[in-house]
This record gives structure tokens, sequence and C-alpha cells, in this order.
């Protein structure tokens, strides 16, 4: 690691004020003791967070020539976790060159990320959650101001996503709700968009089980070879919510859905409850009236959790109008219902199910009023026998297939939209 002397830092901070300074962000607070800092680097964005036993308070400027964010936290002392920053910075970190801290004052550590391109930086504290403590989160985004929705999909809907434009359903104000989502029939030539959903990602692990196993990273595994499965099948165009150990907001993946026109949505999930005992594969599909058991209810409310858990800004998001909400839900729902059935069946050849119907509940993901949504939990991760299935390679091309089977049924039996 790099060593900083106060003498270096100050006459960085006095060239920042020269060349150029962003707007200062504050939180109010006051620190404790370092206690993790995580980077997670993909394609789209980088995120590091820098977690504390209380809450902190901080600032931050961007320098130019050559590029660098600077965050002073306030009220805070280094310790050996803030001091190991370097060694969480990757070498395939896109936006991240070289990570540095150093104490700039008695009350207050500086740290400085040397970029590889020049950012666009979002900060924001979030309070603890789960196993979490006080987090402070840093969202590095390229400054491409020419980014849409062929260029980099996912970018864009972030971009929208951190400006407000992006409603819980995934709506915004350039992509209106459909009132009738009801597919067109097109004879023996039918296609199909899918877009898989594997879920959780990056600050987010989802569920672990007995052995350590991250849902994240199974689910991603599953859907990798769904998606290989269902591009052989004639017609059929697949998307991933996600290809990468990455976090998306729950509404951003409902909002990809949309933005590809996708016409079935499945989100891929592994189960996980407070004691190792249950087990078996489940389908869920939107009930926003209430959930079918209490189970059921249970894990929406554990699915839902995935933005606080995650990290999201938060936005004054607008809601779409109910009406229409209520509309689209009820055409839509016998599809999602249909979609279910036929992959359940494939599933309950594979292994036990948990319930033998379709079950319902309020799942944030799920919430595209114009598109059949289900949610795939494809075993207990918190069950030690179900654990083991699902790291074994055997089991996810099983499930695959499963999955896979189950689409081909559904569009055999269903209409679907001519493209």
């Amino acid at each position: 690691m790099v060593k900083l002397t106060r003498r270096k830092f100050l006459g960085s901070a006095i060239a920042g004020l020269l060349i150029s300074i962003s707007p200062t962000s504050f939180a109010s607070g006051s620190n404790g003791t370092f206690v993790a800092i995580r980077i997670w680097p993909s394609s789209t964005y980088t995120r590091m967070t820098i977690e504390a036993s209380s809450a902190l308070k901080f600032k931050h400027f961007q320098l130019k020539d050559p590029e660098r964010l600077v965050i002073d936290i306030q009220g805070a002392v280094l310790n050996q976790v803030i001091k190991d920053i370097q060694g969480k910075v990757l070498a395939n970190d896109p936006f991240i060159k070289t990570a540095r801290v150093a104490q700039f004052d008695p009350t207050t550590i500086r740290v400085v990320l040397d970029l590889k391109t020049a950012v666009n930086p979002q900060l924001f504290t979030l309070n603890p959650i789960a196993e979490y403590k006080y987090r402070l989160v840093t969202d590095l985004y390229p400054t491409n101001t020419n980014v849409n929705a062929e260029s980099d999909p996912l970018l864009a809907l972030l971009e929208d996503y951190n400006k407000g434009k992006i409603s819980t359903d995934g709506t915004d104000s350039s992509q209106p709700t459909k009132t009738d989502p009801t597919p067109i029939p097109s004879g023996k030539n039918k296609s199909l968009i899918v877009m898989l959903d594997p879920g959780h990602g990056g600050e987010d692990p989802g569920a672990i089980g007995p052995n350590k196993i991250r849902e994240k990273d199974v689910v991603l595994q599953i859907a990798r070879q769904t998606k290989a499965l269902l591009e052989k099948n004639k017609g059929v165009k697949v998307y991933m919510t996600r290809n990468e150990d990455v976090f998306i907001p729950l509404s951003v993946r409902v909002a990809k859905a949309r933005k590809q026109k996708a016409d079935i949505f499945i989100s891929i999930h592994a189960d996980a409850f407070t004691s190792p005992t249950p087990r078996g594969s489940s389908v869920f599909m939107l009930n926003t009236k209430g959930a079918s058991s209490t189970a059921a209810k249970h894990l929406a409310q554990t699915q839902n959790n995935a933005d606080l858990i995650g990290g999201v800004i938060k936005t004054g998001n607008s809601n779409v109008d109910k009406t229409i909400m209520d509309l689209t839900l009820t055409a839509t729902t016998k599809y999602s219902q249909m979609l279910g059935s036929n992959i359940l069946s494939e599933l309950k050849k594979i292994n036990q199910l948990h319930k033998n119907q379709v079950e319902g509940a309020n799942f944030a993901v799920l919430r595209a009023p114009d598109i059949p949504s289900i949610l795939v939990e494809t075993a207990f991760i918190s069950n030690p026998t179900e654990e083991g299935l699902l790291k074994s390679a055997a089991f996810q091309k099983k499930v695959a297939a499963a999955i896979n089977t189950g689409v081909k049924n559904y569009m055999a039996k269903a209409p679907v939209a001519k493209k």
C-alpha cells in the first residue's frame, strides 16, 4: 500500500479545489470502529462498501489529471480493516486502479480512489439490516452521457433508477404500462422473449447454507445453464437481469424485462427457512392481496428485503395507476399460473415439492403488470441435503432442464406474441 503523508493529502485537496470539485455530500452521525470493507466490480458499475459499528459522517469530492475520488470520513481513526483497502481492489476492476487511505487529521481519515476513467459517483449511507451494521456505499458509474437502451440497457436503466424515474413495478415515463397484456396467437411459428433473473448478487448474497454455499452464486450458475438450453429452441430469445456478481435493485430487474419486451419473466432463487428441516422445490406467482401460506408470506418478506440488504438510494419513485395495475394483473395472472404449473410439473420429476401447486405472494420482483412472471425456488439452501444438491453440477443441470422443458410446454399451450 502506498504510504500517504498529510502534506500530500493537503496538496491534493488544494489542487482539487483549483481544478474541479463536485457537490459535497454529508450523512449525520458519529463513527465507531470499521468492521469490513468490500468492493464489487462489474462491467456496469463498481460498488465499494465501508461498514462500521456506528453511523458514518462523510464528505467527498473529485480530482482530475489524474482522475481521483476523495472521501473524508469524519470522527474516524485508522484501524487494520480500513488500512487493508488496497487489498480489496481487483486488477480487472473497470473503474478503480488503486485505493489509498491515511489519517488526514486527528479525527478524519481520507480515502483516495485512483480511477482508470472518469466516473459519476453516488455515495449514500445505510442503516443496519440483517447481518450488516452501518454502511457507507460508494457506487462508481461511467460518465457516458450517451448511454441508451441499445448501447448498454442495464446502465441506462440504472441511470433512470438513480434519477427516480423507475417505479416499483418497473414502469417509467417513456414506457407506459400496456392495458392489454394478453399474448397474441401467432400460429405455428411462435417466438418468445424470456427474461431470466438470477436472484441477489454483489453486496446481497441471498441465503447462505450451513456449509456457506451462497444463494447468489448457485442461482447464477443455474440461470446461465437455463439460458443456454432455452436458446437452443427455435424462436426463443433469452436475456438475463445479471450475468455477473453485481447487485441490481428489484425494480431495475423488472424494468429491464419491460425494456426488452419480455414475454415471460422467471426469477431463480434458493429457498431458506429459520430451521434446517423444510425442503423441496416451489414455484410462486404474484398475489398483491395476500400470500397463499404463512411460509409464502415469510419468503416474500425475505426476498423483498434484497434492496435493503444490497443497498439502494431512496428515491421518490412514482407508482403506476392502480386501476391500470389491477386490469393488467388480472389479464396476466392466468398466464403466470400456466407458466408456473408447467415448470412445477417438471421440477417434481427431479426433486420433491414443498407445495404441490403454484403459490402466491407479493414479491416485488414479480410486479411487472404486463409480463407473466414467476419465481422458482429451486430447493432449500438452508437444508443440508438440498444445499448439497444445489452446489452439485448435476442438480443444477437438472433444474435448468426442468425450467427449459416447462417453458417449451408453456409455449405449446399458450398463445405467444409474434415478434
